[in-house]
């Protein structure tokens, strides 16, 4: 493949036979140091007549930012309906919202770029070095995931995942990098303070839709409940129009919230039957609503299908959390007499995140159609 120098991911996966195959996935932030002119065919999404058409200002329609603080209790009973009325209207309308006055330290924001910048910025030998790769369900470490066949067209993405609740949960495994040697510092105490944002949208969210307010938080006990960690790094791509930085998927959680920083522009949501950019204000965060979610609340809320452009010139960042109770945990969606249709069933957490890994990468919105009656 031209300009891959030698520097590769593996991914492993079980071909049509059955058989464990590994394949060498070349690491595009090694591609994009090269200053390719071409996109190399690997990762060419669609036909040249079919542009991917990338993200502009002047035709994003802004989503709602909540305002975590008018959320809060105690605030003025009016001042609060009216935001989760708000609330409510964008989970809905769009499956996902940005949050200001969240609460989460500018300190603590900068820590995470910093240290996420700090490990992006080694060579890519020392990148390796710093962490390891696990080809597990949840693809924990530096490098790639849902590579199903040798055919199968790229993300233009590198990433790094790790677990980080509940405590214990990467014990034994070289997933979080040593260098920066404060990187799991900062990305921990941001998970702990973003954790209390998470619970309180839980509860308010609940709210929002007239149910009862622990209904959702209930499910996820602190000592057991789930956090996963992935760093996304979108290099500079010689051909946006032919590549994506992640393929069209819906989360596998109940939330996801998602921080991005040195620029913005490649988020996009498919809606009406378009794809629209979403916008990201500086100092907001996004928060997206999981498939776990759309479970729990038995199709009330739905989970959104989205994907990420690639830019040309610069490089994106993003760090997202996906929050789910237990593996272990049985969800159950909420029933009431004003549905009509009991459309979902009680699942495993662990069972269905299996499924998600099992069938992802698709062309629809197929793995929430394990938890349907």
């Amino acid at each position: 493949m031209e300009g891959d120098k030698g520097c590769f991911h593996e991914a492993s996966f079980i071909d049509q036979e059955g058989q464990l195959r590994t394949l060498r996935v070349p690491v595009v932030q090694e591609l994009a140091r090269q200053g390719l002119n071409n996109l190399p065919e690997k990762f060419i999404k669609v036909h040249p007549d079919q542009p991917i058409t990338a993200s502009f200002a002047h035709d994003v329609k802004a989503l709602p930012s909540i305002n975590m603080a008018k959320l809060r209790l105690g605030t003025e009973p009016k001042v609060r309906a009216q935001e989760l009325a708000k609330l409510a209207s964008c989970a809905k309308e769009w499956g996902m919202f940005l949050i200001m006055d969240h609460g989460v330290s500018s300190n603590v924001l900068q820590g995470v770029k910093d240290v996420v910048k700090g490990f992006f910025g080694l060579s890519f030998e020392d990148k390796k070095a710093s962490v390891g790769s696990y080809a597990s369900v949840e693809n924990m470490g530096y490098g790639r995931n849902f590579v199903r066949s040798e055919d199968q067209a790229l993300d233009w993405i590198d990433r790094l995942t790790m677990k980080a609740a509940p405590e214990g949960a990467s014990q034994g495994l070289h997933v979080w990098p040593q260098r920066p040697t404060n990187f799991r510092q900062g990305i921990e105490q941001y998970v702990t303070e973003t954790r209390k944002v998470l619970d309180d949208l839980l509860e308010a969210l609940a709210e929002s839709l007239s149910l009862e307010r622990h209904v959702f938080i209930k499910q996820f006990n602190p000592k057991d409940s789930e956090i996963n960690v992935r760093v996304n790094y979108y290099p500079p791509c010689p051909r946006p129009d032919l590549a994506l930085g992640i393929t069209p998927h819906t989360d596998a959680s109940a939330l996801t919230l998602l921080m991005e920083f040195d620029t913005t522009g490649g988020l996009q949501v498919f809606k009406d039957q378009k794809w629209h950019p979403v916008p990201w204000p500086q100092d907001t965060l996004l928060v997206n609503v999981g498939d776990m979610l759309e479970i729990m609340s038995n199709g009330r809320l739905k989970s959104p299908w989205h994907r990420v452009v690639t830019q040309m010139y610069v490089e994106r960042f993003s760090v997202a959390l996906f929050y789910n109770p237990a593996s272990l945990a049985e969800i159950v969606p909420v029933r009431d007499a004003t549905m009509e249709n009991e459309d979902y069933k009680k699942v495993v957490v662990g069972d269905y995140l299996q499924h998600y890994y099992k069938v992802s990468p698709t062309t629809e919105k197929q793995a929430i159609k394990f938890s349907k009656a």
